[in-house]
């Protein structure tokens, strides 16, 4: 019987390529985002492409009003959701703490702290009842260390960092397991959300070596997600061959 996998922010990256995968791996999928068109598209796309249903919701997950909403919606069907990949998330800037945009401050941590927690909220009481699920977080090496100027955005994953030890902790009880992605330099639409479009300044970042690709993170969540029930796995950081630590490269 196949299992239902909610993914937020599956509009791109490392969301866009669990979800093909999981596709083709006995999930059926809700997918959620802000870009309808992007969502309608790769629904499309996988259903063409495999077996997989598939059920998207259009909403900003930093809106508890908004995400309260969006669930709610749900056909009765799609209520008994069994994977929850918590993968929205952020890095708007990079300045220093006396000169941090407090509107970056906001949106990094309204989706990646906040967002986890609203939907996070919403679909693991359903969990509880069924004592069965798995909750995977999106972490980073930013939860792990802290880089120069990237004070907030590395405040907001070590907070998902503890947030998935807390889970792991308030869940235990009920059988459900929760896992975090820790992955490094990801090339996706990170660095040019990061740099608010600037395409230049995004590529630099991964000049000079080989990073990870969203497939490398997708494949690494699908390992989790197909454990036997008596193993969890609580934490998987996952570095380039050309990564040692979040600013230490090897460029060729």
């Amino acid at each position: 019987m196949k299992r239902t996998a909610l993914i937020t922010g599956a509009t791109a990256g490392i969301g866009e390529e669990t979800a093909r995968l999981l596709s083709k791996n006995d999930f059926n999928l809700i997918l959620t985002g802000r870009r309808e068109e992007r969502l309608k598209k790769l629904a499309d796309e996988i259903t063409r492409d495999s077996e997989c249903k598939v059920h998207i919701l259009v909403f900003d997950i930093r809106s508890r009003e908004k995400t309260m909403e969006a669930v709610k919606s749900l056909p009765q069907e799609w209520m008994n959701i069994d994977v929850l990949l918590n993968n929205a998330g952020l890095a708007a800037g990079l300045n220093t703490i006396q000169e941090g945009v407090v509107d970056d401050w906001e949106q990094m941590i309204d989706t990646n702290i906040k967002g986890l927690l609203y939907i996070t909220r919403l679909i693991a009481p359903k969990m509880v009842e069924r004592n069965s699920g798995h909750i995977v977080n999106i972490s980073s090496i930013a939860g792990k260390e802290t880089y120069p100027m990237g004070n907030v955005y590395c405040a907001t994953k070590h907070a998902v960092q503890s947030l998935t030890q807390g889970m792991r902790l308030d869940m235990l009880k009920h059988g459900i397991k929760v896992s975090s992605v820790s992955p490094g330099a990801v090339e996706t639409e990170f660095s040019l959300v990061r740099f608010k479009g600037d395409k230049e300044k995004a590529d630099k970042v991964y000049e000079g070596f080989t990073p990870l690709f969203a497939k490398d993170i997708a494949e690494t969540i699908l390992f989790i997600l197909t454990r036997p029930a008596h193993v969890n796995i609580d934490d998987i950081l996952v570095m380039p061959t050309a990564q040692a630590f979040s600013r230490e490269f090897y460029r060729k």
